[in-house]
């Protein structure tokens, strides 16, 4: 009775926005730096994500950040990626101070990263949160988000589409803008560093810390091990699945967007303090992934912490299940930087 009370309610939720489009599927070649017109795109695309898979490090690099626009609360720099949409190419960062004793200077930071198509207020409750308690909190937006945003997209559509090409090279961009934060905090002196993220935020979190070793700690709020079966499951992408049926099938998917999925980089957070969080009731993470998520961590002796939401994945930002969600992720943070 519970569940299918949560499950009503997560689909009255994820009805409100009315702004869902299906786009066609395309290959997207040419945002991997392909050839458009291969005769072959699925081998070709196959090729490239190997290729990836075997060098995750170089596709994950960034040139340091050299320089940063900064008024005391707005955080500007360049991206180190320069996608065709020239909004999207400025990343945009808001800091929350650390409220400390004695005019002491903090050396805890925590980089925020926030849910697929979130608005503006997204997280900030969070961050606010965190200062509070210590440590300051840099909430960046996401590729193709809020001001990020080219005026013709609706939504948050060019991160996560029908696009193959595309959907890698957008969320590779979140994971190198996230890395530039990271030598930003580092050149304002903090040395203990943390990193959070919510749902999309998530997957691009541990993605980044896999691959960024001065990250020491992390929150992974709502978690599926594969980037491919959330689209395809999932109640908030079934209009991305739309575009992609028919044209490719899950495992193929699956396999192209490996580089971009959290399971093939659980031994590169082994060392780290992770705190892994997951709903019950969730609709749009299916929760039989995010506990094969969390087996495997168990079955590589990975070390990490769980926290089990007892609602679903568009509820944990309803009263009262926020402030349980943002109690776990504060904690961890007071606790392990």
């Amino acid at each position: 009775m519970i569940a299918r009370a949560f499950h009503a309610w997560e689909r009255r939720l994820a009805s409100v926005d009315q702004n869902r489009i299906i786009r066609p599927f395309e290959w997207g070649l040419d945002w991997l730096g392909l050839t458009p017109d291969s005769a072959d795109p699925a081998a070709a695309l196959s090729r490239y994500s190997k290729s990836i898979m075997a060098a995750s490090d170089e596709f994950y690099a960034a040139p340091r950040l050299s320089s940063a626009d900064f008024n005391g609360h707005q955080l500007e720099f360049e991206s180190a990626v320069q996608s065709p949409h020239s909004e999207n190419n400025r990343v945009r960062l808001t800091v929350y101070p650390a409220r400390t004793k004695n005019g002491e200077r903090p050396t805890r930071a925590v980089l925020v990263l926030p849910q697929w198509n979130a608005d503006e207020g997204g997280h900030v409750g969070l961050c606010q949160g965190l200062a509070r308690f210590g440590i300051t909190a840099v909430r960046l937006v996401l590729p193709y988000h809020e001001r990020r945003r080219p005026s013709d997209l609706l939504r948050a559509d060019f991160i996560v589409s029908a696009n193959v090409g595309q959907t890698l090279a957008a969320n590779r961009q979140a994971v190198l803008d996230a890395k530039r934060a990271v030598d930003w905090l580092e050149d304002q002196g903090y040395s203990r560093i943390g990193i959070i993220g919510t749902s999309l935020g998530s997957c691009l979190s541990m993605l980044t810390m896999s691959h960024d070793a001065r990250i020491r700690a992390g929150v992974f709020n709502h978690i599926s091990p594969w980037f491919a079966d959330v689209v395809w499951r999932g109640l908030s992408t079934q209009h991305v699945r739309a575009g992609l049926e028919g044209n490719i099938t899950l495992d193929t998917l699956r396999d192209y967007w490996a580089p971009i999925s959290p399971w093939p980089f659980i031994d590169r957070v082994r060392d780290r303090k992770n705190l892994l969080i997951y709903a019950r009731y969730d609709l749009t993470f299916p929760v039989d992934l995010s506990r094969s998520f969390l087996a495997e961590f168990d079955r590589r002796g990975v070390p990490h912490d769980t926290a089990v939401l007892p609602c679903g994945h568009y509820t944990t930002g309803k009263t009262p299940f926020k402030f349980l969600d943002g109690y776990y992720i504060v904690k961890h943070f007071v606790q392990h930087l």
